[in-house]
């Protein structure tokens, strides 16, 4: 996040090697000067005693909001003061964007005013006789225990599916059969960066398979280095491109892992970092993508990065509309609806999409690949009544004038913004 294409010189032109170096030096000093953890510790450490029952001199009850209406709001004051002074050098920081969220929903949720007085300093020194062990701070590159730490509550997770034809589950529960070919990206935000390279089925043919899969998982202050992760069709390697199965040498080195229990045609990635798990399989000659993702990293992109299938599904003028799912292919209709039937018994859009790979294929392996993805969205979804999705929620081009709308609604965000 942050400005993005802004140019170096503000005369417009080459900058000097004299000015490049300088950059770089302050960029270094920047990232190495976020202190996002210091205020995360200071904020548990204010609100310690209120978790412990109250210190001496702090009024319980009496008051809409008891404790919130004092010690936590003067702790929530003071948290917001911390992450503003840090703000500039925290730029595209997990953990800072993450609390400057939380503490506006926590304020929000115990009626805390923005003015009033702040929570006094942490005492420092020496620990004094018979005192208890200090509070431990969430490791910062386990993002749910860190999460769930600051917010009081579980994060919140999207889901995303690519299969078969390919068919794309997007975050928002759209369901897309695609004629993508070539190199499109399913995932481009701040953190992940996901590719799927697809080609037709057959010489000629409108539908497509995923071959190839790229994964970038993007830089990460103490936890990873920058890790690149590709599979194809025939070749689903266990390991990242380096030969590496975690995330380095750093101290958080371990919240990204690789494994497989089906080496060659079944990958596993665990980035806990980002709250983040991956699941790559091979069937009947394509790739499958599934992902479970924390929002606020499936979030945190710009407008230059909107082109994302797992976000929008697929543009308009590459969805295959239904009477090209319907026609007849390389198996009769009715045998392929039988073949999927075994194993998906809801005639749902995961049915449908087996329905289309098996007929145009030709290839009954193709029902494994719908079932897989169902069986991973059962895992993955955390609202299980949004499992199975119907042709109504396929999620239908925009009219216009619901387009005028919506562009309406964001212009006058904008305008509410840079008031």
């Amino acid at each position: 996040m942050g400005d993005r294409g802004q140019p170096l010189s503000p005369h417009g032109g080459p900058p000097t090697l004299s000015t490049l170096t300088l950059l770089l030096l302050l960029c270094g000093q920047a990232q190495s000067q976020c202190k996002i953890l210091r205020c995360n510790a200071e904020y548990v450490s204010s609100t310690l005693s209120l978790r412990e029952g109250g210190s001496p001199g702090t009024p319980r009850g009496g008051g809409r909001g008891g404790l919130a209406s004092g010690g936590l709001c003067r702790a929530l004051r003071s948290y917001a003061l911390c992450t503003r002074r840090t703000a500039r050098t925290c730029r595209g920081d997990l953990a800072f964007h993450s609390a400057v969220h939380g503490i506006e929903d926590l304020m929000i949720q115990h009626n805390c005013s923005r003015q009033g007085p702040t929570a006094p300093p942490p005492a420092r020194g020496p620990a004094l006789p018979g005192a208890g062990p200090a509070p431990l701070t969430p490791d910062p590159c386990d993002y749910e225990a860190r999460f769930s730490r600051l917010h009081g509550r579980a994060p919140g997770f999207l889901h995303c599916a690519s299969f078969g034809d390919p068919h794309v589950r997007s975050f928002h529960h759209h369901f897309h059969t695609c004629r993508v070919q070539g190199a499109w990206p399913l995932l481009d935000n701040d953190f992940l960066f996901v590719q799927a390279t697809s080609s037709p089925v057959a010489s000629g043919a409108n539908a497509t398979t995923t071959r190839k899969i790229t994964i970038i998982f993007k830089n990460m202050q103490e936890c990873i280095d920058q890790k690149v992760y590709q599979a194809e069709v025939d070749n689903l390697p266990a390991a990242f491109e380096d030969g590496s199965i975690n995330g380095g040498d750093r101290p958080g080195g371990s919240s990204l892992s690789i494994q497989t229990a089906n080496p060659g045609s079944h990958v596993e990635i665990r980035a806990a970092y980002i709250g983040t798990t991956i699941i790559i399989r091979q069937t009947a000659g394509q790739l499958s993508f599934s992902i479970r993702v924390a929002e606020d990293v499936a979030r945190a992109f710009s407008a230059e990065q909107d082109l994302q299938l797992c976000v929008s599904g697929c543009p308009p003028s590459q969805r295959l509309s239904r009477s090209e799912r319907n026609r007849r292919g390389a198996i009769a209709i009715d045998t392929a609806r039988r073949l999927c039937k075994e194993g998906l018994p809801v005639e749902d859009a995961y049915f449908q999409s087996c329905v289309f790979d098996v007929s145009v294929s030709g290839d009954p392996n193709f029902t494994v690949a719908a079932q897989t993805a169902l069986d991973d969205a059962r895992v993955f979804l955390p609202d299980l009544e949004k499992l199975h999705l119907f042709p109504s929620d396929a999620g239908p081009p925009l009219s216009p004038a619901t387009c005028l709308v919506q562009l309406l609604s964001g212009l006058f965000v904008l305008w509410l913004c840079v008031q």
